[in-house]
């Protein structure tokens, strides 16, 4: 090489490495999609906060974004139903040394009947400050040990004491098991989150009630003759410190508040880990992102009255995210900013546990000691917690079975999702889709030679973050383009002797694409403890940032489905979706259109889900609101050749042909879900 030329060695070497760069297909981690793209949502909510919070300098810039909060929580969570009697009866009494118990039940709403315990104070002096005590996830609701203990403590330090049962809790559990009256639900949280998720399709949600739940139960505790209502306060554990930061933001009657171990971690903070902190449906706010508002705003509307936060430490690695911790602490130094502002710093403070998640002893007397010194104007510390002595369940029963349906037939969470009359509303504005190019490019990645016809391995850029992995079959000659869109992904029939080849030999060219969430461009698990982050990295719980985010799964998945559409402009399109995947096709296809559209096995309708107590519906198809607007049979009305194979109801049970011939009495209706070749190679 000494005279510039290169030796035959080397040139063979050369031409070796060119052609082993040129077998070296580019892939990409898809699995870093969805969660890239729920970064930037969640970077875009965390600056439009901060900026906002920023500017609470003066009592006048506070004020008004107390206003907002108060206003934003109700336009987020539901609108507040109208005050209606709230009908209080006593049920029952007993009496323990310092204090006596009232055994109530009152409605919050006509016949959403509310049992709770009133403690009152048999020492002091009338009247008293009130205490609405909210409970926990606990399955027996105030029945609960620490928090009857926390109660009777109160109520004879001279605090009158509301506790009552939360929505699917103690004597509310809306699926009582046959052979008790306590849930059949694996949990409290489920029995919060399947109704809230329902009263979601028609823009109201878990939140609503629980917050409605507690004003109206301010108003039974305000409205006793042994309370003084200029002195009332709230506390709680767990789920019950959430819901006493929902009180403190929709009722201004509060003088003081104490949650304890509540959810004070922002969804939408810095580094945020996705899916995010996630949680029951009363504490997942559906759009809050895209405005701004989150968790901790619900504390600001109560400055600068006494507020004392109260958590544990080890939350982070036990109960909440990673983030858990660090993000409480920012976000507390930022309202103690604003108490600074307003003048009343010492009236504001963080108190931290090494124990685990719980009502414990320690914070009890915390609390205690927090109320005695802004109530009762009582500073001298209590050297020990008043004697305590738990029931048993039945004890503090309101009703005779313990139960509020199988003893007063009340009324419940399904129940309030009615039908509502329907306001016309478009597609794009009810998904609230991102802007989509006219004209994409669908890039090759590679192609592989096949029996009759070339496999190429192609991706599709559709928003920031995420591109679209997919097969391509294409046959020698082509007449139209068939999209399959499956539950498994693109990978469900792509081998040999697989629908996609059947097709392709018919000559008819297949696609057979991943959408968001789905085969390859399903997430990757977030950081943390596996306890935590495994269970959270679900469909489910990626549907529920989604929806806090302001771009729901379905939206993402309807916007990729367009996306990919459009790569295709010249041949005839059929659209064809198996099970869960007929929803995002059926809105794509009102929106981009499409040649014909076979719907299989899929959902018939949104109402459907109201009209079961369970339903195996994946939340992901779930639109906020839908139902004011909506349903799937009046979307697909006006589409033509629309067949729609083997329909299911909310309980996933195939649907007569004649009852869906009535839902869709323009389209083919076939009674069998049948997935292929025959059938989609006849439409």
């Amino acid at each position: 090489m000494r005279d510039g030329t290169i030796s035959r060695r080397t040139a063979l070497s050369l031409l070796a490495s060119a052609a082993w760069a040129q077998q070296q297909i580019p892939y990409r981690d898809y699995s870093l999609c969805l969660p890239g793209f729920l970064r930037h949502l969640a970077a875009e909510s965390v600056k439009k906060r901060n900026e906002a919070i920023a500017q609470l300098t003066t009592p006048q810039a506070i004020a008004a974004r107390q206003q907002w909060v108060r206003r934003t929580f109700w336009e987020i969570s539901g609108k507040p139903p109208e005050r209606t009697p709230l009908n209080v009866h006593t049920t029952g009494s007993f009496t323990r040394s310092g204090y006596r118990v009232e055994k109530i039940v009152y409605e919050t709403q006509p016949e959403l009947f509310v049992p709770a315990n009133l403690y009152i104070p048999t020492a002091g002096t009338a009247p008293y400050p009130g205490v609405l005590f909210q409970m926990g996830h606990s399955l027996n609701g105030k029945a609960a040990v620490v928090y009857q203990k926390c109660c009777q403590g109160l109520a004879q330090l001279g605090f009158v004491v509301l506790g009552f049962d939360p929505m699917g809790q103690g004597e509310r559990a809306y699926y009582p098991r046959p052979d008790g009256p306590l849930t059949r639900l694996r949990s409290a949280d489920d029995e919060h989150t399947v109704p809230g998720q329902q009263l979601l399709l028609l823009g109201l949600s878990a939140t609503w009630l629980q917050a409605w739940d507690a004003v109206r139960s301010l108003d039974v505790l305000a409205s006793h003759p042994l309370v003084d209502p200029k002195r009332l306060t709230s506390t709680g554990n767990s789920g019950g410190g959430t819901t006493t930061m929902f009180l403190a933001a929709a009722d201004d009657r509060l003088a003081a508040a104490a949650p304890s171990c509540p959810n004070t971690e922002n969804f939408a903070c810095e580094d945020f880990n996705p899916p995010g902190s996630t949680d029951d449906a009363e504490q997942d706010f559906a759009g809050s992102g895209a405005l701004g508002f989150d968790r901790w705003d619900l504390l600001y509307p109560l400055a600068p009255k006494p507020l004392l936060v109260l958590v544990s430490a080890k939350d982070f690695f036990g109960t909440y995210s990673p983030r858990y911790m660090q993000n409480g602490r920012q976000e507390f130094a930022k309202l103690a900013a604003v108490y600074r502002a307003l003048g009343k710093q010492q009236q504001i403070a963080w108190w931290e546990s090494p124990l685990p998640h719980g009502l414990n002893y320690s914070a009890r007397m915390q609390i205690y000691h927090w109320f005695r010194r802004w109530l009762q104007d009582e500073r001298t510390p209590l050297n020990a917690e008043p004697p305590v002595n738990p029931e048993r369940d039945e004890i503090l029963w309101v009703t005779e079975k313990g139960n509020v349906v199988r003893s007063l037939g009340s009324t419940r969470p399904l129940d309030l999702a009615r039908a509502r009359p329907q306001t016309p509303a478009g597609l794009k504005q009810l998904l609230q889709l991102e802007e989509i190019p006219t004209r994409p490019r669908r890039v090759r990645i590679a192609e592989a030679p096949s029996e009759g016809c070339a496999i190429e391995a192609m991706e599709v850029a559709t928003t920031t973050h995420v591109w679209v992995p997919g097969w391509v079959f294409h046959p020698p000659k082509s007449e139209g383009v068939t999209i399959l869109l499956h539950p498994s992904g693109r990978n469900a029939s792509w081998g040999e002797g697989g629908l996609c080849h059947q097709l392709a030999q018919s000559g008819i060219t297949v696609c057979a694409p991943d959408l968001r969430g789905i085969g390859d461009l399903t997430a990757e698990a977030g950081r943390g403890a596996l306890r935590y982050t495994l269970p959270h990295a679900s469909e489910h719980d990626y549907a529920w940032a989604g929806i806090i985010l302001g771009q729901s799964l379905l939206a993402q998945r309807v916007t990729d489905l367009i996306t990919l559409i459009r790569t295709f402009p010249g041949p005839k399109i059929t659209l064809a979706a198996f099970g869960k995947m007929t929803v995002p096709a059926l809105f794509a296809a009102a929106l981009e259109p499409v040649e014909k559209l076979y719907l299989a096995a899929g959902l018939a309708s949104y109402r459907h889900l109201l009209e079961v107590e369970e339903y195996p519906h994946p939340f992901a198809n779930f639109l906020p609101g839908v139902l004011l607007h909506t349903d799937l049979p009046k979307i697909a009305a006006p589409l033509r050749n629309v067949t729609v194979a083997g329909l299911v109801d909310g309980a996933g049970k195939p649907l007569p042909a004649a009852e869906v011939t009535k839902l869709y009495p323009n389209a083919t209706v076939l009674p069998d879900a049948a997935w292929t070749a025959e059938r989609l190679s006849r439409l």
